[in-house]
């Protein structure tokens, strides 16, 4: 009696649960391997370029592009790890991570810098209440009391677009000619190709001097890290045969991201463990596809604006509605009687008909226009995604009027 008490929700799960990963840090993106596999190429001709540093001279700046997941952060924290490992003391060369996509503004980027450099806690800059000017002559004067060369990374430098990225840039790229005993070298990491052709002139000089492009792994080369992985990580006879090539083909047909090759593998095999399985099947990859395409849209339509979810509220009325493929016309009448229920103010159909284009861009419906001829041309309008997972914005905090809402009935006029 006494042991049924002290049982939770959890004991059956526990007791059910098969463990056949051994480490499963090994599966995760952020394990960092002696070699990276099919890019240590790339590793040395960055390491080429920061050699100078360790004799006192300022090594080039580098812009490094590639689609996510191509082992472009993998390649520079190796590298990081690398530079300590011939300085130690960091005698001679520093080495400082920004991920941008954290770290979004001007003042965060300055300030991260200078913390990062100084150990003293107590001369550490505040997170917000100084000026720019301040933050980066601070910055500015912690770099060159060390007398000695910085290697800034900044990673997914393509989401300072849209806040001043230019400007930040700029500083950065510029510092040395303020500076008469440190040198800084900058090392930009992008997912877009193109990303320097938004840049000023000012910041493109200074900043492009050597370029780098990480191109997608194929198949061959996926299926090869996740053997070496897989060779760590699971317990010997756990691993079905066409597990790894099946992971492997899944994530090259789509991007070559090794990133969705581990988490494919990582969560087939949690899937595996939690139904009490001896080894990860097929079966257990193709399942954890479908987890990982509904954890996607899930993350894209939380994040949708306060007008977005309404519009994409009134596309899942009108499916449910059994009108699968509908007209502009029918989402705005919808989005209409939806905005009353919500008092929110109501758009223009030329204002929705844009953020159908943006759904449909973010692929959760699909919007092709078709040619009526004479009557004109319209978006065909129908949900990509299943209505359920749409379903989830009824628990929206925004979206709680429409617990209530029960559409129309249609009627037909004789």
């Amino acid at each position: 009696m006494a042991e049924q008490e002290h049982k939770s929700i959890f004991t059956k799960h526990i007791d059910r649960r098969n463990k056949i990963v051994k480490n499963k840090d090994v599966l995760l993106t952020s394990y960092m391997p002696g070699e990276l596999p099919h890019r240590m190429g790339d590793v040395d001709a960055i390491a080429t370029v920061i050699a100078p540093a360790f004799e006192g001279d300022k090594p080039s700046n580098i812009m490094i592009f590639g689609k996510p997941g191509t082992g472009k952060t993998a390649v520079m924290n190796f590298i990081g790890k690398e530079m300590k490992k011939e300085d130690p003391n960091e005698n001679n060369c520093s080495y400082i991570y920004v991920n941008c996509e954290i770290v979004d503004t001007q003042y965060g980027i300055l300030c991260k810098i200078g913390n990062d450099i100084i150990a003293n806690f107590e001369k550490r800059m505040p997170f917000t209440g100084w000026s720019l000017e301040k933050v980066y002559s601070e910055m500015r004067n912690y770099i060159d009391g060390q007398d000695k060369v910085f290697v800034v990374v900044l990673d997914e430098v393509d989401r300072l677009a849209q806040k001043g990225g230019d400007d930040v840039l700029y500083h950065l790229s510029a510092i040395n000619d303020d500076l008469k005993y440190s040198k800084v070298s900058l090392v930009c990491i992008s997912n877009k190709a193109d990303y320097t052709d938004s840049l000023e002139p000012r910041v493109k000089s200074r900043l492009c001097e050597e370029k780098l492009l990480f191109h997608p792994y194929d198949a061959k080369q996926l299926d090869d890290i996740l053997r070496r992985r897989g060779e760590i990580a699971f317990e010997e006879g756990t691993l079905e045969e066409g597990v790894i090539p099946l992971c492997a083909a899944l994530s090259a047909q789509e991007s070559g991201d090794a990133r969705k090759a581990l988490a494919l593998l990582r969560i087939a095999a949690e899937i595996a463990e939690r139904r009490g399985d001896n080894a990860v099947a097929e079966a257990h990859v193709r399942s954890a596809k479908a987890r990982i395409e509904l954890d996607t849209v899930s993350e894209t339509v939380k994040s949708l604006t306060h007008q977005s979810k309404t519009i994409l509220m009134s596309i899942v009325y009108n499916t449910k509605e059994d009108i699968r493929k509908m007209t502009t016309g029918d989402v705005y009448s919808k989005y209409v009687e939806l905005c009353d229920i919500l008092s929110l103010p109501v758009l223009t159909q030329r204002r929705v008909t844009d953020l159908i284009s943006e759904l449909d861009m973010l692929g959760i419906i699909h919007a092709p226009v078709r040619s009526y001829g004479r009557q004109g041309r319209t978006k065909e309008i129908e949900l990509s995604v299943p209505a359920e997972i749409c379903d989830m914005l009824s628990d929206d905090e925004c979206m709680l009027p429409l617990k209530k809402y029960k559409p129309r009935k249609q009627t037909t006029l004789l």
